[in-house]
């Protein structure tokens, strides 16, 4: 989180007006199932089919960026594209730094994972730097370390560097199931932050409207909870 206050520096940088006839969206292609990279190389996702989805939609041309998630904020403030779609979740810290989007995702639950149901939720946690996870652990009195993907994070579960690691559930549940029994959850999901949405620079208003409509459209017809319940198959929650 320390590094999206510091990124506000570079709004400064940013050109301040959304006037490409191309939308340039950015992703991390490191989240899945909100955004991964596919066999045949490509970029793929529930973010990156509802991206397309919000596009015709709004009638917009789009495009997509793969960034590095610890420096997708400031590359947004800078100029080099024009949206997030990352699986970032709305948050009062980043809401000070960029605009969002109305949620498209509800609030989901996040949990730790380790390979002893007996581990130390409460000793060294592993979570992804500057996420809502990193945020909440180091206010939870635990120890926090923190990893430029959430790969690293549990891959340091496993490895005996954490106790424990902190993610989405949605992001854990296929690496527990595949795990061979290596990786178990460790106590209840707990719900955190309101869901994630577009981040946006906040002289965007324009662009702001136009997936806010499209995504207010995608879920009066139903189409929105249809790429949810298809990309996040365990009863996940919905609009």
């Amino acid at each position: 989180m320390r590094n999206l206050i510091l990124a506000a520096g570079l709004a400064l940088a940013a050109s301040g007006a959304w006037a490409q006839d191309t939308v340039r969206l950015a992703t991390e292609g490191a989240y899945p199932p909100y955004n991964f990279i596919n066999d045949q190389g490509e970029l793929d996702g529930f973010e990156i089919e509802l991206g397309n989805a919000l596009c015709e939609h709004a009638g917009l041309t789009c495009t997509w960026v793969q960034n590095d998630w610890d420096s997708i904020i400031p590359n947004l403030l800078a100029g080099n594209y024009d949206a997030i779609m990352a699986g970032m979740n709305i948050t009062d810290e980043r809401d000070k730094v960029i605009d969002f989007t109305q949620n498209y995702t509800p609030p989901a639950t996040s949990a730790y994972v380790g390979t002893s149901p007996d581990a130390d939720t409460m000793g060294t946690v592993a979570a992804q730097v500057s996420t809502i996870h990193s945020s909440y652990i180091a206010d939870s009195g635990a120890t926090l370390v923190e990893f430029p993907t959430a790969d690293e994070a549990v891959a340091a579960a496993r490895n005996g560097e954490a106790d424990v690691a902190f993610a989405d559930y949605d992001y854990l549940t296929p690496i527990v199931a595949a795990s061979g029994g290596e990786l178990t959850f460790i106590g209840d999901p707990i719900p955190i932050g309101r869901g994630v949405g577009v981040g946006l620079r906040e002289s965007d208003a324009e662009l702001r409207g136009k997936l806010d409509d499209a995504i207010g459209a995608m879920k009066a017809d139903g189409s929105l909870n249809e790429l949810i319940t298809k990309w996040f198959p365990e009863n996940p929650p919905t609009f």
